[in-house]
């Protein structure tokens, strides 16, 4: 009886090391945004990219985006007014360097740039899965959601904003294999 309980208690505790670890995910950030020199080569669409740093309850971060927006404004249920536009995005990928060398790679599923221009402001919301990473991040998936305010600082000699201060936060849930490293 005593051999049946303990092997019962071993398969218990083995079974819940092979469980994914819920790991939340609060980061604030700041940074800057501008036209990439890279292209997605999405029809009819422009790529951008932002380099971000901020810190939250994953430590401290850099987050490199590169994404893919509609050329021209879209209709959004979200995002409307006489002052508004919507750009939807279709296409993107993040990369999370974090402190202690550990990546954390996301691809954008989701989400696009409402422009206000009676604000002179943008505010964005991106949702990205999380598709892996190293050091403590091997094997995690996820989904992070983005949101962000862009002010440009920067135009061309046409007026088009090309520089752009971005501020804002990562929310979500990021899981880890049971033998994943803490």
């Amino acid at each position: 009886m005593k051999h049946t309980a303990t092997v019962a208690l071993m398969l218990t505790l083995g079974v819940a090391g092979v469980y994914a670890q819920q790991i939340p995910v609060n980061m604030t950030f700041s940074g800057d945004g501008t036209p990439s020199v890279i292209d997605l080569k999405h029809p009819n669409t422009s790529t951008s990219e932002e380099n971000l740093a901020g810190s939250g309850t994953q430590g401290p971060f850099t987050f490199r985006l590169v994404r893919a927006s509609m050329a021209a404004p879209q209709p959004s249920t979200t995002c409307s007014g006489p002052t508004k536009v919507y750009f939807p995005n279709v296409a993107g990928a993040g990369l999370f360097r974090f402190f202690d060398g550990s990546l954390l790679m996301v691809n954008l599923t989701d989400g696009g740039d409402c422009i206000d221009f009676a604000a002179n402001q943008a505010q964005c919301t991106l949702t990205f899965q999380v598709t892996g990473g190293t050091g403590r991040f091997q094997g995690a998936t996820g989904v992070l959601t983005f949101t962000e305010a862009s002010t440009p600082i920067l135009s061309d000699a046409s007026s088009n904003p090309v520089f752009f201060t971005e501020t804002g936060e990562f929310k979500g849930t990021i899981s880890r294999g049971g033998n994943s490293r803490p």
